[in-house]
């Protein structure tokens, strides 16, 4: 029903194009029987030409073979126009052929006096040329890759099938366009299986012009000698340039309508019109240009060669060999230039879309007007010292930390800057704009005068001097550090604080995807059967939060598959993973091949003990400490710590294995940057120095 009403509302049926077309080929067919005046006849040739000449024009134009799928069905229907105005041709020209030239119309009359040159002779030569060039080079070639064309697509069927329901099945396509590109294939098939078909209409065709035409000349011959008592040599011309010309006014559509077919069969994979695909390849190599035009200067000075037409031919060459490239590098150009423009239109719209307004950069770091201004004279060493912060990082911990974006913000007060994680902002601090500072401690001041301030990035005892004494505090024996400077080793501190917060999952993916395949092969194996590769993240993240380098990552899977089967939780996985990782840790941790290490007292290795309560089995299930002894705890902590941070001693805290993780949480509120082993981490080997205990 509903193609019905389709059918009933087509163009085609509205126009009535249907009935005239069916009335068109009932007209061909009238015009094998019923005769036609030699005006009618002048009429049909004249449109036969026309009809052949519109066809190639189509071939050449149409930007690939399959836009002119009706190929085949058109030059059936050229062919029998040909055939049935070469009867009614015969039929006058046998009937009224006694009376003269024009005898069989004037379309006729015309191509016998104007090829001829009022020589049959020469009129049947030229036809019979044009025959064998039809039927012998054009028809056969086109026929003969018509045929090896339809083949090889009917064999690639199953293949182009497979891989549509491929790129669908991979979500690369949707149903409609994979049902687009199906059909797509049916006429592809259908088409080159029909024009192999059709171009046999072509050498019929050919043959069927050349036994017309010697059986009108036979035949008229034959009836003008003994119908009309014309004298044999007066027969033999007039009918001879009759039939001839009648050949020649048939031969020239179906040598038009051949050359169209053939161009419609060998334009292969190209697309684009045939004079982009034929001139624009010819013309893509200049070099060949320049070859082909010396070539006809040296054929202009051979003896007894014209030396003009291989000269202007030359010169044209040669030109086209300069003038082509520089066209083609300014097209390029224009290419380019087009192609940026809209990219840059594409990348103003995504700025001004409201899903660029929730995306938020992962590292950010935001300057004020008078921080920007200053900086803006060092924005390249900025930008190519912030691409080093990012290397250092992959190569001390393991993995490449996300893009940094260095913006201005106006929100941000003039003389300061924010650092912000994922659109948060963690620190911030104002920068004295045109300013040294010097990191003193708890050491020796410059004489200098300045300011007391506090350096951003660890909190330590500084001073600030104004940039042209810089000189005066290197003499002095002290390390003066620019706005820069500062501005990065603070931004370097913020993200090695908030490693955690920047390995996503997809950073962790990618970790795995880099490693050998029989780790990745582990890998699948862990979070396929004990773990999912959240859980894998989350112990990753709790290394990097304790500032342990995950990029010894095979190891970290080995140590995960020992203990995954038995626990289930991450805290335990993470404690035993440090401990497979001992020689990194404490190697990571020496300074000149030296750990050095404060204890914990007795009296607080007893309170730690008896704060965690444990299960039936043994494990710890809770950490009941006192507040006031946690606060006795924390003052004698900061106490002596801070001695050995004040003189500039690199150490670590060491205390028992079961109790670590508690007084790390304790320990890292105080002193964010301060290792806390257990004894069992300490790898065999190292030399241990122990600076004291907090008693």
């Amino acid at each position: 029903m509903a193609q019905a009403q389709a059918v009933a509302v087509s163009p085609i049926q509205k126009t009535g194009g249907d009935v005239a077309f069916a009335i068109g080929i009932v007209i061909i067919l009238s015009v094998l029987f019923l005769p036609i005046p030699p005006f009618l006849i002048d009429i049909g040739l004249a449109f036969s030409i026309a009809f052949s000449v519109l066809i190639l024009m189509v071939a050449l134009w149409i930007q690939r073979p399959l836009d002119f799928s009706s190929f085949p069905t058109i030059l059936l229907i050229a062919t029998m126009i040909r055939l049935s105005l070469n009867i009614a041709t015969t039929r006058v020209i046998l009937a009224e052929g006694h009376e003269g030239y024009t005898a069989a119309g004037h379309v006729i009359g015309g191509f016998s006096q104007m090829v001829m040159s009022g020589d049959f002779v020469i009129g049947v030569i030229v036809f019979l040329i044009l025959v064998v060039v039809n039927f012998v080079v054009i028809t056969k070639g086109a026929t003969r890759i018509a045929e090896v064309g339809a083949r090889f697509t009917l064999d690639a069927i199953p293949g182009k099938q497979m891989s549509i329901d491929a790129d669908l099945s991979a979500g690369l396509i949707d149903e409609k366009t994979a049902q687009n590109r199906r059909k797509e294939l049916e006429q592809e098939s259908s088409f080159y299986g029909s024009m192999d078909g059709a171009s046999k209409f072509v050498r019929g065709d050919a043959i069927a012009g050349l036994i017309i035409t010697a059986i009108n000349i036979f035949g008229g011959i034959v009836i003008g000698y003994s119908r009309h008592d014309m004298p044999i040599g007066e027969a033999a011309d007039v009918f001879t340039k009759l039939s001839v010309g009648d050949g020649l006014v048939s031969q020239i559509p179906a040598l038009i309508v051949s050359l169209a077919a053939g161009l419609l069969v060998s334009r292969g994979g190209n697309t684009g019109s045939t004079n982009v695909a034929v001139i624009g390849q010819l013309s893509n190599y200049p070099k060949a240009l320049f070859v082909a035009a010396g070539l006809m200067f040296l054929l202009a000075v051979v003896p007894g060669l014209p030396f003009l037409p291989f000269t202007i031919l030359g010169g044209a060459m040669a030109f086209g060999g300069w003038f082509i490239p520089r066209q083609l590098e300014q097209q390029n150009l224009l290419v380019r230039q087009n192609e940026e423009q809209a990219l840059l239109e594409v990348q103003n719209k995504e700025k001004d879309s409201v899903k660029n307004i929730l995306h938020t950069a992962e590292i950010e770091l935001c300057l004020g007007k008078h921080v920007s201004a200053r900086l803006l004279g060092s924005h390249q060493e900025l930008a190519f010292r912030v691409g080093k912060i990012r290397k250092k990082f992959a190569t001390q911990y393991g993995f490449v930390v996300p893009e940094i974006k260095v913006t201005d913000d106006f929100a941000v007060p003039d003389k300061s800057y924010q650092i912000r994680i994922h659109g948060t902002a963690i620190a911030a601090n104002e920068l004295r704009v045109g300013e040294v500072m010097v990191v003193t401690g708890s050491g020796n001041k410059p004489s200098v005068m300045g300011e007391e301030i506090r350096e951003p990035a660890f909190g330590l005892p500084a001073v600030s001097v104004v940039e042209s004494l810089t000189e005066e505090l290197k003499r002095e024996g002290f390390h003066p550090i620019d706005n820069v400077s500062v501005v990065l080793t603070h931004l370097s501190e913020v993200i090695r604080n908030n490693l955690p917060q920047l390995l996503s999952y997809k950073d962790m993916k990618a970790l795995l995807d880099r490693l050998d395949p029989e780790y990745r092969k582990l890998a699948d194996e862990i979070c396929s059967n004990h773990m999912s590769y959240s859980g894998l993240q989350a112990v990753l993240k709790l290394l990097l939060a304790e500032r342990v380098s995950i990029r010894n990552l095979h190891l970290i899977l080995e140590a995960v598959a020992e203990l995954a089967p038995h626990l289930r939780k991450t805290e335990q996985i993470v404690e035993h993973v440090r401990i497979r990782m001992a020689q990194q840790l404490c190697g990571d941790m020496t300074d000149n091949g030296v750990l050095r290490v404060l204890r914990l007292g007795n009296r607080w290795d007893l309170a730690f003990h008896q704060a965690l309560k444990r299960d039936p089995k043994g494990d710890v299930v809770e950490f009941d400490i006192e507040p006031a002894l946690l606060e006795e705890f924390s003052e004698q902590a900061t106490k002596v710590i801070r001695k050995h941070l004040d003189a500039g001693t690199r150490f670590v805290l060491v205390t028992a294995p079961d109790a670590r993780p508690y007084i790390r949480m304790i320990i890292e509120r105080l002193f964010a940057t301060l290792p806390v082993i257990s004894h069992v981490e300490i790898a065999k080997g190292v030399e241990i120095q122990i600076l004291g205990s907090i008693s």
